[in-house]
């Protein structure tokens, strides 16, 4: 028997349990009243130190990029003229 809710499924997939609920709005409540202060921290660090903070901090805000592979032997000439020309003019305005 799955749960006590009389729920013969148990939780759906998705719907965090009550404890991890309460315990991100608690640390949410945490680092907003601290913010401030959180901010003063940061300065204090030297650069390196800051750095490495900032990128583990990023992580949580930033997805992640992952490697995509093409098949190009379906292409056209033409559509990989234009593949070629949208990444060239992607790094050119990276630059």
């Amino acid at each position: 028997m799955k749960g006590k809710t009389n729920n013969p499924n148990g939780r759906p997939k998705g719907v965090p349990n009550k404890v991890t609920k309460s315990v991100r709005a608690f640390i949410g409540e945490v680092i907003d009243k601290n913010r401030r202060q959180m901010v003063r921290d940061l300065k204090a660090l030297e650069p390196k130190d800051r750095l490495i903070i900032l990128e583990k901090l990023m992580q949580y805000i930033i997805p992640k990029q992952q490697a995509q592979s093409i098949d190009i032997t379906s292409l056209t000439d033409e559509q990989l003229t234009s593949v070629i020309n949208e990444i060239s003019n992607n790094l050119a305005d990276e630059d």
